[in-house]
């Protein structure tokens, strides 16, 4: 394993890990926490950049429950600000202000939760950001009830997909931009996108947990947008698209990189733990 990560808030930066519990919710802390748009009842989500990509600048670590318990996480802003911001039922001051909308923290998903999603394919330029279409879609599917991840709890990517990118687009490809929990080394670098052959099969990492792969993970507009200090690069959706689009049930053929999966028996992770076949 080359790297292992959680997003404590969902869309905004998180934290890079040594270790990690995992259980049938994906690691612990991780997307333990989103944005609520108070006028919309939707996730906030940079799905949906012309409203939220302003939330790819705030880092997001967990914080200890404040006196009275109540669930809270710490932001550090892009100017090096830092904040403590709890769940409560009214607008949080700052992050209001940051996002231009009255937004509040939750952790936990309502039913039916949604979050607005771009559509990748209509973004060939960063002009297009300001009119592709954008539509809802629900939240969880493949996780368990409250939670927020896009779909399964468990993102992985392989080191030759990263490589892959980098080679087809002329530039290094960092794996912040797409948002894995874990990066698997892979021996062979000019392997490509070998996890597009994963979905179906089960993975053991380190000695306790075993994860079944589901489905390739199809991209959305965020690996475009600017994360943190980093450039947007808007050209990284055309890589994708000319080089890896799969056909998903019910679904249809999407660009993709990276596999979702869901955690079968739990354990501790470590950075650097074996990620083999079982």
């Amino acid at each position: 394993m080359r790297q292992l990560s959680r997003y404590p808030v969902k869309s905004m930066l998180g934290e890079d890990l040594d270790r990690a519990y995992v259980d049938e919710a994906g690691i612990a802390g991780d997307r333990a926490f989103a944005v609520l748009d108070c006028l919309t009842g939707k996730v906030a989500s940079a799905k949906n950049p012309r409203r939220w990509r302003d939330m790819l600048t705030v880092r997001s670590t967990l914080a200890p429950p404040d006196a009275a318990g109540t669930p809270a996480v710490q932001l550090t802003m892009a100017d090096g600000t830092t904040g403590t911001v709890t769940v409560t039922g009214r607008p949080d001051p700052g992050l209001s202000t940051l996002l231009g909308r009255d937004v509040r923290l939750l952790d936990r998903a309502g039913p039916g939760a949604t979050i607005e999603r771009m559509d990748p394919d209509q973004v060939r330029t960063d002009d297009d950001l300001s009119r592709a279409q954008i539509a809802s879609s629900v939240l969880a599917a493949g996780s368990p009830p409250g939670t927020f991840f896009d779909f399964a709890p468990l993102h992985l990517m392989t080191t030759a997909t990263l490589a892959g990118l980098a080679a087809h687009s002329g530039r290094p490809v960092e794996s912040k931009r797409f948002r894995p929990n874990i990066v698997v080394e892979v021996p062979d670098p000019t392997a490509g996108f070998v996890e597009n052959l994963w979905p179906g099969r089960r993975l053991r990492i380190g000695p306790d947990v075993v994860a079944e792969v589901v489905v390739a993970t199809p991209r959305c507009v965020v690996p475009a947008l600017r994360h943190g200090d980093g450039e947007p690069d808007v050209a990284l959706l055309q890589v994708l698209s000319r080089h890896n689009r799969l056909r998903l049930a019910d679904v249809g053929v999407l660009p993709c990189a990276g596999v979702y999966a869901r955690p079968l028996e739990a354990g501790v992770i470590r950075s650097g733990d074996p990620v083999e076949f079982c």
